[in-house]
């Protein structure tokens, strides 16, 4: 399996902030990509970057075994942070425009038959449609360019729980039609969920992990044990991702590299919220948990 997305030492500042911060990572193609991390963690820049819309500061990113830009845009799809539209246009001139836009690589008849089996009407003005109708049209006029690549910025973000589900279902029949590689920034996990098969979590400018979420949902656990002064040594723990400490135990969400054998500790399985949550933790793990510097 090759890349969709390829990031090098991927740095975006915008004078004294800095959105990415030295990100390395490949997303592999063919795969449904959650990407979360709490506002101002670069989700955004990072999605503009890979479609080409922002020039990194340092650092590279490839798409489809290309540089990120003009030669990559008419591969990619791309409905940026809540769906912007012509409100004044109808669905069908929005879809009429993405064909001229978009050369022959645009298919008008995919777009207009989609609407009309979503029940959305074609001559309807974009502002008088439902959020979650909204949605799909922006949804729609990105899946008429037949992308090798979606992205997908906070499009659940203003959706009722239907629409959300709707929306959903409408990207999962797209995907299972015509494979492609997803990349879905939101912060609504249990939706993600059901839909990706892989999980990026961004903080702070940084990937914090990239991975299957099977895979992830294996090799973390929850710990629960007795509170000590020093970093417990566990055998079979390779990175105590957080912790939490109260008076009489310590809970912590570790990364494991074999089977967790100890006796002191109650070993329980997580869910990727409990995942997701682990890694976006601020608190430093050795202050919580007063440690003097010995390794896990």
């Amino acid at each position: 399996m090759s890349d969709a997305v390829v990031a090098e030492g991927l740095t975006k500042r915008y004078r004294h902030a800095v959105a990415l911060d030295r990100c390395s990572f490949a997303v592999p193609e063919h795969t449904i990509v959650a990407l979360v991390g709490p506002n101002g963690a670069g989700k955004s820049t990072l999605l503009h970057c890979a479609t080409g819309l922002v020039r990194p500061s340092a650092g590279t990113i490839s798409v489809l075994g290309r540089p990120s830009g003009d030669r990559t845009l008419p591969r990619v799809g791309f409905v940026a942070q809540d769906a912007p539209l012509y409100r004044d246009f109808t669905a069908d001139e929005l879809l009429t425009m993405g064909a001229k836009l978009n050369d022959d690589g645009f298919d008008l008849a995919f777009g207009r038959a989609r609407l009309r089996d979503l029940g959305i009407p074609l001559d309807q003005r974009v502002g008088r449609l439902s959020g979650g109708q909204h949605a799909q049209v922006a949804l729609c006029l990105a899946l008429a360019k037949r992308p090798e690549l979606l992205l997908l910025d906070e499009p659940l973000a203003s959706l009722d729980p239907l629409a959300r589900r709707e929306f959903l279902s409408a990207l999962m029949d797209a995907v299972a039609e015509k494979p492609m590689t997803v990349v879905l920034s939101s912060h609504l996990i249990v939706d993600l969920e059901r839909v990706c098969d892989h999980l990026m979590v961004l903080r702070s400018g940084q990937v914090k992990v990239l991975a299957a979420t099977d895979e992830l949902l294996t090799t973390h656990k929850m710990l629960i044990g007795p509170p000590q002064r020093r970093r417990p040594r566990i055998a079979g723990v390779e990175q105590i991702v957080s912790a939490s400490k109260a008076e009489r135990q310590i809970q912590l969400l570790v990364r494991t590299s074999g089977d967790v054998v100890d006796p002191g500790w109650d070993q329980y399985d997580v869910s990727l919220e409990d995942i997701v949550l682990g890694y976006l933790a601020e608190r430093p793990v050795e202050r919580l948990l007063d440690l003097e510097g010995a390794d896990a």
